[in-house]
């Protein structure tokens, strides 16, 4: 799931290192085009790090292993992230581990997407 340092999801608070929170507010604006909303609410945001001082990396996945806006959601991450100022190398890595599930979206991302928020999901 998408964690912050305090194990909360990503998507609900804010990151400890300044330059890091700047690009997980910037990536709201990376929206997944089959499903309509912005990646970080989505629950597909699973990391902001920065290494080096202005190096930042940011850990993210897809709704499904064969998503086929997956290069088009990390080059949109990748801009969001290096027009932050302060931010002047970006790796953007995909994962799978844990996989993505509606679960992981936050309460108005499952709202937009008509999920049954006390649905279980593992």
């Amino acid at each position: 799931m998408s964690m912050s340092e305090n194990g909360a999801p990503l998507h609900e608070a804010p990151l400890a290192d300044p330059l890091a929170e700047q690009v997980r507010l910037a990536l709201h604006q990376v929206i997944d085009p089959e499903l309509g909303y912005n990646i970080v609410d989505l629950g597909l945001v699973y990391g902001v790090t920065v290494e080096e001082g202005d190096h930042v990396r940011v850990s993210m996945t897809t709704t499904t292993r064969g998503c086929p806006a997956t290069n088009y959601l990390m080059e949109g991450a990748s801009n969001c992230a290096i027009a932050v100022d302060g931010v002047e190398e970006v790796a953007v890595e995909l994962t799978y581990d844990p996989p993505w599930n509606p679960g992981m979206a936050s309460r108005a991302a499952k709202q937009h997407l008509g999920i049954d928020e006390s649905r279980a999901w593992s």
